[in-house]
Formats: C-alpha cells, sequence, structure tokens
C-alpha cells in the first residue's frame, strides 16, 4: 500500500528543538518570559502592528479581545456562518448573541452587504474570518464599521501569510487574532497571538490574560480585575520564536502546495479554489477545492475516494447554524448550507512531494474521467 498522506502536520527543525530545549533548560526564573517576549517581537514586526500577546489559544485571544471591547449579555455579534466553532464560543460564553449571515460564493468569507444588513442597535461586533486563507473584502467592512461605529474583529487563525493590498491579515481591524495549532503554517503546539494597533485595548487585554494582574501594579498577588489564565508558556514561545525566523520559508511552500494544486486542478470545469484577488495574496495554509453542484462530485464520494488510497482530506466547515445549540435560532443561509456538502480541504504538509501532490489530485481527475463516461 502507498504510504500515507496526512492532511497537514508541523515544519519542525533543529532550530526549534534547540530553543526549546534551552527554554526548558534555563527558562525559569528571570528568564521565564525571554521567548514570550522575543516570540511576541518578531510577530508584532513581520505584522507591522504596535502590539501583541501571546496567548494559550487563539480562542482565549478572540475571548479577551471581546470582553476588553465590553461584548456582553444581550448585545449581538455578527460573524458568517461558514466557520469553525472556536469563532463563536467566545461569543456565547460572554453572553451575547451570535447572528449568522451568508458567504460571498467565491472567497467563502462574509458576505459585508449582509452584514451591513443585519446591524442593529445591539451589535457590537462583526468578526471578519479569513478562511482557509481566504481573505475578507476588508474594504467593505471597515467602512460599514466606520459608518456604524461598530468594530471590525479579524480572525486571522488562518491567514498567516495572507495579505491584503499591502497589510497583513490580522492587522486591520480593531484586533487581530491568530492561531498556532499544531496544524498551522506557523506552530506551537498549541497557542495563539493578539495583535492590535490600540493601546487602551492592549493594556486591558494584557491585564486579563495574567488573571486580571496589572503590568504596572506593585503590590504582590494582587488583581485589579478578574481575569483568566490565557498566558503562552516560555517553551512554547521558544519554537513559535524559532518558527519566526523561517516565517518567509514556511509561507513560500505553503503558497507553492496551492499553486500546485490550483494549476492542476482549475484546469477541470467547475472546479474553484482558494481565491487571490488583485493586490492580495493567499497565504495558502489550507488548499480548499469546490465542485459546482452539476458535477455530482460530494463530499462524501471524495472522503471515501481519499480513504480508498490512504489519503486523508478534511471536510468543509459546516454551517454553525446547523449545528444543535444554535438550531433554535432560526438561520438558514442557502451558500454556506450547500456548498459544505461539496468540497474538500486537500493535504498541505510543508514537506509534502511533488509525487505526493500528483497521487491527490489524480484521484481528482479520476472523478472527472468516471463522470466523463457515464
Amino acid at each position: 500500500m502507498n504510504s500515507r498522506i496526512y492532511y497537514t502536520k508541523p515544519s519542525i527543525t533543529e532550530l526549534e528543538v534547540e530553543y526549546a530545549m534551552d527554554a526548558a533548560r534555563n527558562g525559569w526564573g528571570d528568564r521565564c518570559y525571554e521567548y514570550i517576549n522575543l516570540f511576541e517581537e518578531a510577530f508584532r514586526k513581520h505584522l507591522a502592528v504596535e502590539y501583541a500577546i501571546a496567548t494559550s489559544s487563539c480562542t482565549g485571544a478572540l475571548h479577551m479581545g471581546m470582553l476588553a471591547l465590553g461584548i456582553g449579555v444581550g448585545d449581538e455579534v455578527i460573524l458568517a456562518d461558514t466557520n469553525w466553532i472556536a469563532t463563536v464560543a467566545p461569543i456565547v460564553h460572554l453572553g451575547a448573541k451570535p447572528v449568522f449571515v451568508d458567504i460571498l460564493p467565491d472567497s467563502w468569507c462574509i458576505d459585508p452587504d449582509l452584514a451591513e444588513e443585519a446591524i442593529t442597535p445591539r451589535t457590537k461586533a462583526i468578526v471578519a474570518v479569513h478562511l482557509y486563507g481566504n481573505l475578507c473584502d476588508m474594504d467593505r467592512l471597515l467602512e460599514i464599521g466606520e459608518k456604524y461605529n461598530v468594530p471590525i474583529i479579524e480572525d486571522a487563525a488562518e491567514a498567516i501569510g495572507s495579505v491584503y493590498h499591502g497589510k497583513r491579515a490580522g492587522s486591520m481591524g480593531k484586533f487581530g487574532v491568530f492561531s498556532f495549532h499544531g496544524t498551522k503554517t506557523l506552530t506551537t503546539g498549541e497557542g495563539g497571538m493578539f495583535v492590535t494597533n490600540d493601546a487602551d485595548l492592549y493594556e486591558t487585554v494584557l491585564t486579563l490574560s495574567n488573571h486580571g494582574r496589572a503590568r504596572g501594579q506593585t503590590k504582590q498577588f494582587w488583581a485589579d480585575m478578574v481575569g483568566f489564565k490565557y498566558k503562552m508558556s516560555n517553551i512554547q514561545a521558544a519554537i513559535g520564536y524559532a518558527q519566526m525566523q523561517r516565517i518567509d520559508e514556511l509561507i513560500d511552500r505553503k503558497r507553492e502546495i496551492l499553486g500546485y494544486y490550483k494549476n492542476n486542478l482549475e484546469c477541470l470545469g467547475g472546479v474553484s479554489m482558494n481565491l487571490e484577488p488583485e493586490g492580495t495574496i493567499n497565504g495558502g495554509w489550507m488548499p480548499t477545492v469546490v465542485f459546482d453542484a452539476g458535477l455530482g462530485i460530494t463530499r462524501d464520494i471524495l472522503l471515501k475516494k481519499f480513504r480508498e488510497f490512504n489519503i486523508d482530506a478534511r471536510v468543509f466547515f459546516w454551517p454553525l447554524s446547523s449545528m444543535p445549540m444554535f438550531q433554535k435560532s432560526n438561520f438558514f443561509n442557502e451558500r454556506s448550507s450547500d456548498i459544505a456538502s461539496r468540497s474538500i480541504n486537500l493535504p498541505s504538509y510543508h514537506d509534502m512531494t511533488e509525487i505526493d501532490m500528483q497521487r491527490v489530485t489524480a484521484i481528482i481527475h479520476s472523478l472527472f474521467s468516471r463522470n466523463s463516461r457515464v
């Protein structure tokens, strides 16, 4: 049998091992924040933002940022229906109501016009999720945010390396959040990052991240507010700092893999993949293929075929409104509900060979050959 092709795994070199070992051996006492500070500074400079806070997860970063904006019981937060549960979880935890709107058909990101239509006096934020490295229409969203005085939050968990007209994903909204889960282009195993250009928001989130202990507080073990334990460990940050030394290499390789798939699959009629409009760069985190409905190529057919050839693949995100905890909200978004049934995420780890990618694309080509014979 052919060797297994995983849908994703991290790129870890001796540099990451060296830094992690140093943090484990020496990163204590006066050095307990050393790699955290180095990682935050490297990430801040990469994004060209004023402030960055390393966190235990992207979800935690989003939770703190929303709380710092004052989002709470009775408020509404607008987001796309096509999303991972982590984006909506902090909204629910804060007692606010998620308002699901449909996606654009080409980028699979939030439809700005529908987001504007959903604004009410209770709207406290719009979350712009850059799905699978695709970029939201940030010009339009920021225009809407300014018009209604509603902050735009960037969930850039999947968008390291994506650039919108010269600005990196995550750097444009009121704040941005990133994920360093083991599946991501840049990883710390688990972990995230909060970024912003707002000094007051930064100070609030920094305090929330460390049990509510303010940076300037001189009393030992004194908390200024009820916070969270959402800090990243020094050992995780050591891995992240090493990854930042290789960030261009990591992004470039992801883009190469996406480019290979696009070159070999978009030539097939009725196939679309991750969007890269003029003036933008797609970081290529998760190459995704969507098949026109008339082709009859479904998620279940694709998964079965990939399993037959010892290849992992991921399903497209289900609409959040279809999950049991949100079904009573009575949201129905046609594009979000339809696209998941005829889409697939393709394997894209950094050390994939061309032969690996040929095996993946050959399966899809075979489905078209089968359909042409019917």
